[in-house]
């Protein structure tokens, strides 16, 4: 029955019906055919959002809206040039690094996506490079949106999971710097093979002009960051503190938000908030059937009946996470798979905070590939290229995003480090 219940869950997300509904309907096939009491449902659903930590997420979510109609995307841009433009295939370099540092401010892929390839791609396009790759190298490096911190999807990984947030947050930070650097890497071989320009070193005055208009959002992610690790704030209290930041800079630094547009801001994450807490709130229920099902057991007899080695259990998990970010969206996978796969890791003595970036590495990985690929659909939307033309683009980009995954894997210091440092 629990199988079933899976397969149907899966079945009914793949064909478009709601995430939220999918996983109630799946749950409530389960609840009638063990005959449980439908009054567990409505306190499981209220339990499900009744949780301080739980408002990270709607502040998380205000302050990428923010930043994103702030004005702040140039400036990042801005930063990026004087910092990288002057490299072979400068402003695919860029395009990187403009990642790297809209991450911190936004913790969304589709909204790096967005955002910065609305103004990338055709800057691209208009210095000499190919469409098809301006498109693939943006969809590639939006994938470090969600690893360094603030990561929405890390924190639904720790909800899910009941693992403590501020950890999963910082333990991002060295996978995703890792995961930019060999998007750079791969630029750089590419751009002096299809000899890529790069533009003209910056000068003293432009560059002191970029930092001065871009150091001020880029404090949102040090806010976030110091404020967790020096105890000073809690994951939900810099999560509010970094959107209070983040409206004062935008309304009366930059200037670039009218009262006006505050209230479409507002509106905008609020309607994206209830559509997370909701699926949150029926992931709960989910929680309830996969712990009275001990179906975690179960797979991991499975897994185990193959072998208990760590490192082979791993890679057999990786492979399985590779396979379902194929069809699935990140945020969807890991609600639904994260609280059966933790406790199997755990159970080999894989640290649950390690597995938590790794998995959310790997299915954000799948958010930039075939069929589902949100990502590329956006960007072949902004470039106006065919699925196909972009695909094949993107395919020896899927190399150094293997590595970045596979290094992550194999080396748990590299999300560890920082943790064991301050926590």
């Amino acid at each position: 029955m629990i199988i079933f219940v899976i397969l149907l869950m899966i079945a009914l997300i793949i064909m478009g019906l709601p995430v939220a509904f999918s996983i109630g309907i799946a749950s409530l096939v389960y609840l009638f055919s063990e005959g449980v009491s439908l009054g567990m449902i409505a306190q499981s659903l209220v339990r499900g959002v009744d949780s301080f930590t739980m408002l990270a997420v709607p502040f998380f979510l205000l302050l990428g809206e923010l930043m994103n109609s702030g004005g702040i995307t140039n400036r990042i841009i801005r930063m990026a040039r004087v910092l990288v433009g002057h490299f072979k295939g400068g402003l695919a370099q860029v395009n990187n690094v403009a990642s790297i540092l809209f991450s911190g401010i936004s913790g969304s892929a589709t909204a790096d996506t967005v955002a910065l390839g609305s103004v990338l791609i055709p800057a691209m396009e208009k210095e000499g490079y190919d469409t098809k790759f301006s498109a693939a190298i943006t969809a590639a490096s939006s994938i470090v949106g969600p690893i360094i911190p603030p990561s929405i999807t890390l924190i639904i990984f720790g909800i899910v999971t009941e693992q403590p947030i501020g950890p999963l947050l910082i333990a991002g930070i060295i996978p995703g710097l890792l995961t930019g650097l060999s998007l750079m890497v791969y630029t750089y071989f590419i751009s002096k093979k299809r000899d890529y320009p790069s533009n003209p070193r910056a000068d003293f005055k432009e560059a002191r002009g970029a930092f001065s208009s871009g150091i001020p959002a880029l404090l949102l992610p040090i806010i976030v960051v110091v404020g967790i690790i020096s105890g000073v704030f809690t994951p939900t209290e810099s999560a509010a503190v970094a959107a209070f930041y983040g409206f004062i800079i935008s309304f009366f630094f930059y200037k670039n938000i009218s009262l006006r547009s505050l209230g479409r801001t507002l509106m905008k994450s609020g309607y994206e908030s209830a559509r997370i807490l909701f699926i949150l709130a029926t992931a709960t229920i989910f929680a309830w059937v996969v712990t009275k099902s001990r179906i975690s057991d179960v797979i991991g007899d499975f897994i185990f009946s193959f072998s208990t080695n760590p490192t082979i259990v791993i890679t057999l998990i990786v492979i399985f996470l590779v396979i379902i970010g194929l069809f699935m969206l990140p945020s969807e996978a890991i609600i639904v798979f994260a609280p059966i796969l933790t406790p199997i890791v755990m159970d080999i003595g894989i640290d649950p905070i390690h597995f938590g970036v790794l998995m959310v590495l790997t299915l954000t990985v799948g958010g930039a590939t075939p069929p589902v690929g949100i990502m590329l659909y956006i960007v072949a939307d902004i470039a106006q290229i065919s699925f196909q033309k972009l695909v094949k683009e993107m395919l020896p980009l899927y190399i150094p995003l293997a590595a970045a995954i596979l290094l992550t894997a194999y080396i748990p210091k590299l999300s560890l480090i920082i943790v064991e440092m301050f926590f």
